[in-house]
């Protein structure tokens, strides 16, 4: 084998990679943002999650994508290692449907329809169709079509150099002699467990076995434990990308290697004591393309079969392979995921997990802040500040996240959603600033001991009442999506500056009474401004919760056009809250 005829094979390998990776691309684009939640939803049971894992590997035409997914989710919480282990055994299995693909590559004859249907007349027409798709569709999706096209004509064009590249091998005395050395399973195992590290894609090194097939020399024998050693090997890239993961992340990623290296090891000693017994005669079977693409389907789904019951033994062998840690956070914001940002659906499901924790511990704060106002204590005060620092970090962690989505390709509700979440953060966030400054408040009051009249207590008491309803009514609709509950929070937020400016003018004739002081009124404004701000980011949120669904993106237009219709509903919802909070 001459430099040129291995500059070709490397070439040919390049161009296989490169049209597995443009497919797979293609594919999952094509899906939208309903491939990964599928796989993460529907993987309640063992045999639904073998099911999904085999179905997505099969789609976007690699394991090692599928498992470091079920790796992002085991690592993001949202998924027990127990769960995503089936998935993994899936995805073993899946994996061997390109070796399918491949054989297209491989159609023909002497015959007319066999012309026909030759590999080059079919790569031929997916090239024009793809390019056609790619270059004048009109459509977003006909363009990752034509992604999906053009990466198949690449891989069928990267398998026939490879081909061509190794066409004269069966007449070399050195290459029959390496063959003949690889007979030895565990040699080729090893082999192939080299071969897979190396090109970081069991597919590929399948590819690249089956060419090599077209020799005439490579028997079962050979073959077998070529493909026994790739599947081994395959495990590499599912473990390096769970070097920053955490323990249980790790744990999956360690499953992958444990169930390929326990398959392997369980089928290899069953068929290989059986041969020593009985001498099977059809392992001298030569080889071709199609049937190593068989062998390779049958061998993956015998190691299925062996380890689908042994699924706790498995998270049992990884859990003592990788121990737990000691001193683990479990700060909710460090679920976030970078594995999610090339799969944007995962990636915003998330970032929505996130700030659904952040607006309830909002309102867990409010709460407290108001309870400081009567019944101050140092420990609450504390932990008001604890929370609005935790509500700095949840702003500054997401944030950066989402803007890193950004750089994302999105559907167009993908864009609306991450824009969204920005500005919802950032509401949140200031509640969260406006809950310490109640709390500062409260801390002033008790220590200067500060009595405020019986009139200005129950007027307070209302106040708190109207806001705290307010932003739970905003929380539990965010939550939720419930834009009903949202649309009620206009009218609540009007009835909240009535009650201030009613509150203002009522403590202004207080003072001019002398029933306040200047000391009493600086405080009391204190308070009514920051409720007043608080109501006022719920109105924000509630309005882009709204936008969200009605594509409306313009917030001060939009509160300008609902408080100038004042619809009859608007009118009977906020005359029901002036109704229930009238000082």
């Amino acid at each position: 084998m001459g430099l040129s005829e291995i500059i070709s094979l490397l070439s040919g390998v390049a161009l296989f990679l490169f049209g597995m990776a443009l497919m797979g691309d293609g594919l999952k684009k094509v899906s939208g943002d309903k491939l990964e939640p599928v796989l993460f939803n529907l993987t309640g049971t063992p045999l639904k999650g073998l099911l999904l894992g085999t179905g997505v590997t099969a789609v976007i035409q690699s394991s090692s994508a599928t498992s470091v997914m079920v790796v992002g989710f085991v690592n993001s919480g949202m998924m027990k290692v127990k769960q995503a282990i089936p998935v993994i055994l899936g995805a073993i299995l899946g994996t061997s449907i390109t070796g399918w693909i491949v054989c297209l590559s491989y159609v023909g004859g002497p015959g007319e329809l066999e012309t026909l249907l030759s590999t080059a007349t079919l790569t031929g027409i997916v090239a024009i169709i793809g390019i056609l798709l790619r270059m004048f569709g009109k459509s977003v999706t006909k363009h990752h079509i034509g992604d999906i096209m053009m990466g198949f004509v690449v891989l069928m064009s990267g398998m026939s150099m490879m081909s061509g590249s190794v066409g004269g091998l069966g007449e070399s005395a050195g290459f029959q002699a390496l063959l003949t050395g690889m007979s030895n399973p565990i040699a080729g195992i090893m082999v192939g467990i080299l071969f897979s590290i190396v090109l970081q894609s069991a597919s590929a090194a399948v590819g690249i076995v089956q060419a090599l097939s077209l020799t005439g020399v490579m028997s079962l024998d050979i073959a077998l434990p070529l493909l026994m050693g790739i599947s081994i090997g395959a495990s590499m890239p599912v473990l390096l990308s769970a070097l920053g993961a955490g323990t249980a992340g790790k744990r999956t990623a360690a499953s992958y290697l444990v169930a390929t290296f326990s398959g392997v090891m369980t089928c290899a000693s069953v068929l290989y004591i059986a041969d020593s017994i009985f001498r099977f005669e059809w392992m001298g079977t030569i080889m071709n393309p199609f049937s190593l693409a068989a062998v390779n389907t049958i061998l993956r789904l015998c190691m299925l079969c062996v380890l689908a019951p042994f699924t706790d033994i498995l998270e049992a062998a990884v859990e003592i392979i990788i121990p737990d840690k000691q001193n683990v956070s479990s700060h909710p914001v460090l679920r976030l995921e970078e594995r999610f940002i090339a799969h944007p659906a995962l990636a915003i499901g998330q970032s929505r997990t996130i700030i659904c924790d952040m607006a309830k511990e909002t309102l867990e704060g409010l709460r407290d802040a108001v309870m400081l106002i009567t019944k101050y204590s140092d420990e609450g005060y504390a932990r008001i500040e604890e929370m609005e620092n935790r509500g700095d970090h949840y702003e500054d962690v997401l944030g950066t996240y989402l803007v890193k989505l950004t750089g994302q390709e999105l559907t167009a509700r993908q864009g609306r959603e991450v824009s969204i979440f920005l500005h919802t953060l950032s509401d949140y966030e200031r509640i969260s600033d406006h809950a310490l400054n109640i709390a500062r408040n409260a801390k002033e009051i008790h220590e200067k001991r500060i009595d405020f009249s019986d009139v200005a207590v129950e007027e307070m008491k209302v106040m708190t009442s109207a806001v705290l309803e307010t932003l739970r009514m905003t929380v539990n609709a965010f939550i939720g999506s419930d834009l009903d509950l949202a649309s009620q929070v206009e009218p609540l937020e009007e009835v909240v500056d009535d009650i201030c400016d009613t509150m203002k003018l009522n403590h202004v004739d207080r003072l001019q009474k002398g029933q306040c002081t200047l000391e009493h009124g600086f405080v009391f404004n204190d308070l009514i401004t920051n409720f007043e701000r608080v109501s006022d980011h719920c109105s924000n949120i509630a309005v882009a919760l709204i936008e969200l669904e009605s594509g409306y993106f313009d917030t001060h237009e939009y509160l300008g056009k609902v408080r100038e219709r004042r619809s009859d509903e608007f009118m009977k919802t906020y005359e029901t809250y002036h109704a229930k909070y009238n000082i």
